[in-house]
């Protein structure tokens, strides 16, 4: 019965890949596991699934397997998009008279934002022009060919759909025939356009920065330098690409923040992933400062004769299928204009509690003061640790169509239907207070404010706290408690505060460790006594460091190809939250009317009940999603006050189950787990 069951069952298992997937199971090259992790692995990637078939079996697949995977991957293509795919190695079309199209009627930085090549025009009644398209829906890519490019040429939009890799192709063989073409006329510009292929990001792979000589000024003192002129030298390829390189590797590599830094003697470039700044480049030469600087400027429409004042701005990309918002910053420094700039990436991000709040406790505590219908909750933190996806996690939660929710925001980072968003423009008069005056003019049941930073917005939320609305905002502050004398400095009065105030929720961003590499270890009893903890039994707990490969030890992994893939060999890959929860009681709303110094205000809060950043984030480490290094990092100022707290109480408790010693402001043993102790 067995065996004639097995027949059967293969069947079934082949049946979830495609006719490519079964065919190369059929035939021996791989098995239905490593399909299924290749399958994985390409959606999560990015990468063909030929590439990473090749990468997991060790063996390169034969011309015709190829063949047949491209044209599956057409006929699908044809299929989603309901045009005619194109293999432009069957369909060839010359070089040549792409290059005419794109030089006379389709720019090349339109190709590249939509992702197309024009092929060839057709003489038919109407005459239309056939254009490969990766994306051949882009509403945006046809509105912009049809009827501000074609339309007035007196042409038709006609769409085929290629694939990625033959659209990288096509624009590269127009880049080499481009740059041909300039060699006859000018070798100087044809080596400026060698260089605009080779770093340009959003078409062809990342590759060695430091390698590029973008330098083309003639030697002058930067001090005496003709800005305009500069401009002018680099409105050629080098730094145009340069730019767009640095705009692209940030987004590829997932990260939060770019520095463009101007020093003594060089240009740095550092990106700030999961919290951390990094270098991703070599140093960029000195004398390309003005013209890099410049162009930033000019994407982000500032001013750039003015280079003693701070600038604010925004850029918008779109960068593979997405829309990008960089929100820009200058500041004048001793060498230069330093650039700043954050993306705001809302396809990445999940709005939700629960993606954000890892503790049921905690959670439940943060989603009862949003359900009620009047009052104010704070959101405080530093810049950069999440502070608006907590505020529009809760607006998600309660977008209802009976709920009338109104924001003020500077600037708006996230697009969610069904509110009112309005922008502070602070050059016309309209600030955060003027906003939130004229939200109550509009019966809102839930307002938004993006930020909290003089007493005549503190004041005007707390009164529309007060009467009926439920008010969200946000203040900088290191913890929940510090929120209080934070309102008291702003000129708030007291009894306002303890009468509006439902609840502060303070929080930190923490590397997550990574699981595919991450290091299984026993901390010594002298590391845990560091941050407060101490144990009386060995303890079952598995902690872990991370495997972070630096220097030659991370060069020796690429060599080795042995760098793990999840991370490269970073040993953490993405953040989560760490929260700090304090919810207004009757003997808080006390010592707030009692103007009750912060220290007072968290150990009350503690034996209310409230989970600190400290204890919140050494439970992560407890569950193995990051580390104490990581701890250290971001929360171990709080170490310093917990010891305070339990000094002050003169005991310890013992977890009735495990007899691990604990602090008292832990809900539950962080050994084991347990909830509840004994003395």
């Amino acid at each position: 019965m067995t065996n004639s069951s097995s027949p059967r069952r293969a069947l079934i298992v082949q049946n979830k890949f495609s006719p490519f997937g079964n065919k190369l199971i059929q035939t021996g090259y791989t098995n239905s596991e490593q399909m299924q992790r290749a399958l994985v692995e390409s959606r999560k990637t990015g990468k063909a699934l030929p590439e990473v078939l090749e990468s997991i079996t060790g063996q390169q697949l034969s011309p015709d397997l190829l063949r047949q995977y491209k044209k599956q991957q057409l006929f699908e293509l044809k299929i989603l998009f309901g045009v005619e795919s194109l293999d432009p190695e069957i369909n060839q079309y010359p070089t040549s008279q792409i290059s005419q199209l794109i030089d006379t009627l389709i720019p090349i930085d339109t190709c590249r934002r939509y992702r197309l090549v024009p092929l060839a025009k057709s003489e038919t009644d109407p005459p239309s022009l056939l254009v490969a398209m990766v994306d051949p829906d882009n509403l945006e890519a046809q509105d912009e060919l049809s009827n501000r490019i074609l339309r007035p040429n007196g042409l038709t939009l006609q769409r085929v759909v290629v694939t990625q890799e033959d659209y990288q192709r096509l624009i590269a063989k127009y880049l080499d025939e481009h740059a041909e073409r300039q060699q006859k006329i000018d070798p100087k510009t044809a080596n400026a356009s060698k260089q605009f292929r080779e770093v340009n990001a959003e078409d062809l792979e990342i590759g060695d920065f430091g390698q590029l000589d973008l330098n083309d000024s003639d030697g002058e003192d930067d001090a005496e330098a003709d800005l305009n002129a500069a401009l002018g030298e680099a409105s050629t390829a080098p730094i145009i690409a340069t730019v767009n390189k640095i705009l692209a590797k940030a987004l590829t590599d997932g990260v939060s923040d770019i520095h463009i830094e101007p020093q003594e003697e060089y240009l740095r470039v550092r990106f700030r992933r999961d919290g951390v700044l990094q270098e991703p480049f070599s140093p960029l030469p000195k004398k390309i400062i003005p013209a890099l600087i410049s162009r930033f400027k000019i994407i982000s429409d500032l001013d750039i004769a003015e280079r003693r004042l701070p600038q604010d701005g925004r850029i918008r990309r779109v960068f593979q299928g997405r829309k990008v918002d960089f929100r820009v910053s200058t500041l004048p420094s001793r060498f230069g204009e330093k650039v700043v700039l954050r993306i705001l990436d809302n396809s990445s991000t999940q709005l939700g509690l629960d993606k954000l709040i890892s503790d049921p406790n905690t959670l439940g505590i943060v989603r009862d003061m949003a359900s009620r219908p009047f009052g104010l909750i704070l959101v405080t933190g530093p810049t950069g640790s999440g502070k608006s996806t907590t505020l529009y996690s809760i607006l998600a939660e309660r977008n209802d169509p009976g709920v009338n929710i109104s924001t003020a925001e500077d600037p708006i980072e996230y697009g969610l239907p069904g509110i009112t968003q309005v922008q502070v423009l602070r050059d016309k008069g309209v600030d955060f207070a003027a906003i939130l005056r004229a939200f109550l003019r509009q019966d809102p049941d839930v307002i938004l404010v993006g930020e909290t930073r003089d007493k005549e917005t503190a004041k005007t939320a707390i009164e529309a706290a007060l009467t009926g609305h439920l008010v969200l905002t946000t203040l900088h502050t290191n913890d929940a408690a510090g929120a209080i004398p934070r309102l008291d400095e702003m000129g708030v009065e007291p009894f306002m505060v303890s009468g509006a105030l439902l609840g502060v929720v303070a929080q930190r961003l923490m590397r997550r460790v990574c699981s595919e590499c991450r290091i299984a270890y026993t901390p010594s009893r002298e590391e845990l006594a560091r941050f407060g903890l101490a144990v009386s039994q060995p303890s079952e707990i598995t902690f872990y460091k991370a495997n972070t490969l630096i220097g030659e030890d991370l060069q020796a992994a690429k060599t080795n190809e042995k760098l793990c893939p999840k991370c490269n060999g970073g040993g953490y890959k993405g953040r989560c939250g760490v929260y700090e929860v304090m919810r207004v009681t009757e003997p808080l709303q006390l010592l707030i009317n009692q103007g009750a110094p912060s220290e007072r205000i968290k150990e009350t809060a503690v034996e209310e009940g409230m989970v600190t950043l400290l204890a919140y984030s050494l439970n992560l480490v407890r569950q193995g999603l990051t580390t104490f290094e990581e701890v250290e990092r971001v929360t171990f100022t709080d170490t310093g006050l917990a010891a305070e707290l339990k000094a002050k109480r003169k005991s310890s408790l013992d977890c009735r189950i495990c007899g691990a010693e604990v602090m008292q402001e832990w809900l539950d043993c962080f050994y084991c787990g347990t909830p509840r102790f004994q003395d």
